[in-house]
């Protein structure tokens, strides 16, 4: 039964019923002006045959207004009858509310203050999937998320503590009505938009990374799961475009998550991905977008029509914006790409505006509109795992998201030029830093007093190589990796008291160096001949080798690059060309 069936009038919009709760920051469904709010289902009722069946002989009386026959209110109006409550003599003082018997009432924190940390930060595409938490509102959004299995390409859970990369992905593939007049009516759904969102571990910062449809890439073979549940293995391609790992030849988005790894050694832990009618129904959903144009557009190909300054765009007009591609710049990819940049930044701040998140009416559209649109990893495909990611991504403050795109140069290869290539010579320094989770803008103290702590590892007194001794383990780095670390030790730095251990209980993402306090000056040589950072030394104690003596242990996680390669991460990210922030308004040109 819908809420209008409990007893409201039918005029009522479904979506008034949903109120703020200020005790938690969230909306809760109201089934009644004097119900109590609730986000879960009350009690079941029993009945005769539960009676009988545990062999009650008693109990509480089964009168119209006991609660535990009847239920709470809301279980009652549920049921379809409004059951009064048991009568008060006459004369006699009302009873205080259950849990409030003879105590002050308390006074309620300001419902502002509370609205106000709600609402901070915030990231595209993956807030909309939070707002009304409600228990049976989120387990109706749970159908309306496609998921796909992409194997091994994607991670089975999310983690709440650790940094994290979502590959969001934008097809020209149609879906909805409306739609027959865009892109190619025979795609079958490339990877035309591509954003890698990194969010750091401590949620200080965020850098959106976007890759260019037409990058020539080498895409990796790829295994894809079928519909009957079977697997495939798909062969790669050499020197083809981008968009092209997703969709041709039946790629999957695991396809275009493994050749975003090939390309930036960047590897996404997730994807989501949304077509053409997302812009629209999204945008839609809170009432529109603010853009601003440096000057009037008006392209026959989008068929966007727009003055100069700024303007405010949903639905049709949007999805417009956002494909114009012959009237910025050189009318190639990499403009409508910053436009695009600029359009995603304003959809993020139009989101996490008090606007909208007090609104319920704006964010019942919203859910609706975003859970509908979506596709993701099996990972994350419960709506309660988008809201764990939703709410460890509006951590990030606007001013520290950064968009960049990566660094392409010209393909050399053609006479005139439709295609691009990574710029190698600026391109790794920005997958390193992300890679490292290192931020692109100016972050809070509190991140660079933790840089400074364990930089302060590395300082003091050091002991002779030949004084080291450490077991080495494979944590994640490559088939023999340890052997390779042992015998570069051994033999070019003279750390012969060192010994592999083999592989560890559990892989790590980074390298570490476990060492009992008395082992620190050997801690500092081994991370001194490794290129080891501060962060990767870990006190903590010492264990036994195989002569029984003491020793620390190193463990080389997934990021170990080689024997004798530093694993130092930088500690300022490089400047980049047209980067800019999700605070900032600017004006498409």
């Amino acid at each position: 039964m819908d809420a209008q069936g409990r007893g409201r009038a039918d005029n009522i919009d479904p979506a008034d019923q949903w109120v703020l709760n200020p005790s938690t920051g969230e909306y809760e469904l109201r089934l009644s002006p004097s119900a109590p709010q609730s986000s879960v289902p009350g009690p079941r009722r029993p009945n005769a045959r539960d009676s009988r069946d545990s062999g009650a002989s008693g109990g509480a009386p089964r009168g119209r207004g006991d609660a535990a026959a009847g239920g709470t209110r809301e279980m009652r109006q549920v049921r379809g009858a409004e059951v009064p409550g048991p009568r008060r003599r006459r004369g006699a003082e009302p009873e205080p509310p259950p849990g409030r018997r003879n105590r002050r009432p308390v006074k309620k924190k300001s419902k502002a203050k509370k609205i106000l940390a709600w609402t901070a930060g915030g990231t595209a595409f993956v807030l909309v999937a939070v707002g009304t938490a409600g228990y049976l509102y989120l387990k109706h959004l749970e159908g309306n998320v496609t998921t796909t299995d992409v194997g091994d390409a994607a991670k089975d859970g999310f983690s709440k503590d650790d940094a994290f990369n979502i590959l969001i992905i934008g097809t020209d593939k149609r879906t909805g009505k409306g739609n027959e007049g865009y892109g190619d009516k025979n795609s079958v759904g490339h990877a035309d938009t591509n954003i890698l969102l990194h969010v750091a571990k401590d949620r200080t910062n965020a850098t959106a990374l976007s890759i260019p449809r037409d990058l020539i890439v080498n895409v990796p073979d790829c295994e894809t799961t079928q519909a009957d549940g079977s697997k495939k293995i798909i062969a790669g391609s050499d020197s083809a475009r981008f968009n092209t790992s997703l969709g041709q030849e039946g790629r999957d988005p695991g396809c275009t998550m493994r050749t975003v790894k090939a390309v930036t050694g960047i590897e996404p832990d997730h994807f989501m991905m949304v077509d053409f009618n997302a812009v629209k129904t999204l945008t839609t959903a809170v009432g529109g977008v603010d853009v601003c144009l440096k000057h009037a557009v008006k392209d026959k190909d989008s068929h966007l029509d727009l003055p100069s300054g700024p303007s405010k765009i949903a639905g049709e007009q949007a999805l417009a914006f956002v494909r114009t591609r012959h009237s910025w710049g050189n009318q190639g990819d990499l403009d409508r790409i910053k436009v695009q940049q600029q359009f995603m930044a304003s959809l993020m701040r139009k989101m996490s505006s008090s606007d909208t998140l007090t609104s319920p009416t704006k964010l019942v559209k919203l859910a609706e509109a975003a859970t509908k649109a979506l596709t993701v990893d099996k990972g994350i495909g419960s709506v309660s795992t988008l809201k764990d990611v939703a709410l460890e991504l509006k951590k990030v403050p606007p001013k520290n998201i950064s968009f960049l795109t990566v660094p392409v140069v010209d393909n050399p290869a053609e006479k005139v030029h439709a295609t691009v290539v990574v710029d190698n010579t600026k391109a790794p320094s920005v997958f390193d830093a992300i890679k490292n989770d290192v931020s692109f803008t100016e972050v809070k103290k509190k991140q660079k007093a933790a840089k400074d702590a364990a930089a302060a590892r590395l300082k003091g007194s050091k002991s002779a190589p030949s004084e080291v001794r450490v077991r080495v383990l494979n944590g994640g780095a490559e088939a023999g990796s340890a052997q390779e670390t042992l015998n570069w030790l051994q033999t070019d730095e003279g750390v012969l008291k060192s010994e592999n251990a083999g592989n560890a209980p559990a892989e790590l993402s980074r390298t570490t160096l476990e060492y009992a306090p008395d082992q620190a000056p050997q801690a500092r040589e081994l991370a001194a001949l490794m290129g080891l950072p501060g962060s990767a030394l870990k006190p903590g104690k010492s264990v036994t080798n195989a002569q029984g003596l003491p020793a620390m242990t190193l463990t080389l996680g997934k990021d170990f690059k080689g024997a004798g390669v530093s694993l130092t991460a930088p500690t300022k990210a490089p400047e980049v060309d047209g980067k800019s922030t999700a605070d900032k308004v600017q004006c498409a040109s």
